[in-house]
């Protein structure tokens, strides 16, 4: 028989479509709550790409992209002027 698990204990992969809205209003949304769930990011990003054992430039270079695709989203729309400007 299987053990029932509480929607708020569920990992965001095993919830359910129909349980998503009553799972995302059980999340902690304090600032105390937000702090948090950056940090649970951050060390599960640093354990599984940079404090390991074979080590590769696989984490910072997943961190250098994200950083490039941030700020081209930023200044896209600077750049798309630039790209339509006809120079005559």
């Amino acid at each position: 028989m299987a053990s029932v698990v509480p929607v708020k204990e569920k990992k965001l992969m095993d919830v359910k479509l129909g349980e998503l809205p009553s799972w995302i209003l059980m999340r902690d949304f304090s600032p105390k709550g937000i702090a948090g769930a950056f940090q649970r990011g951050y060390y599960r990003y640093y354990n599984k790409y940079v404090n390991v054992k074979k080590g590769s430039v696989a984490g910072i270079s997943m961190v250098l992209a994200g950083y490039v695709l941030f700020n081209y989203c930023r200044c896209y729309k600077e750049l798309k002027h630039e790209r339509l400007r006809k120079y005559h």
